[in-house]
């Protein structure tokens, strides 16, 4: 069994919360990925994701040159730590149905993130579990 921070990410960008909105989508399209981590430093304080910025901000009519990062990020998000098993982190995904983690120390700096598609090629074996997990249809509509 593998640890997370066999299978991680480590060379991860971040966005500040007062960073704008259009900002942040730029790094998002610049670096072709569909979520940040939001830290102060390297204290994490919450993701941001394209999905956020689509059905907080543009549906709300937010200005993207002035809302920032902090007023539409998601603040309470759940991480694991680089010793807990990736079969955990599995799990965990198909619990929250998110497709990452971000992995931090026990001061909760940022140290890494873990996605579904790390899991899928270092890990190896069947991942169909947790996959089908996180695609259940939400039901808090």
């Amino acid at each position: 069994m593998s640890r997370i921070a066999d299978i991680m990410s480590t060379d991860v960008r971040t966005i500040q919360p007062q960073e704008s909105l259009r900002r942040a989508a730029q790094c998002m399209q610049q670096l072709d990925v569909g979520a940040l981590p939001v830290c102060d430093g390297e204290r994490l304080l919450g993701m941001l994701t394209d999905r956020d910025i689509a059905m907080r901000a543009v549906a709300d009519g937010l200005d993207p040159d002035q809302a920032c990062v902090s007023d539409i990020m998601s603040p309470d998000v759940r991480t694991c730590r680089a010793d807990e098993d990736a079969e955990e982190a599995k799990r965990l995904m198909g619990d929250l149905q998110v497709r990452r983690l971000p992995v931090v120390d026990q001061g909760r700096r940022l140290v890494g993130i873990v996605s579904l598609g790390d899991l899928a090629v270092r890990e190896g074996g069947h991942i169909d579990e947790a996959v089908r997990e996180i695609s259940q249809p939400s039901n808090s509509h």
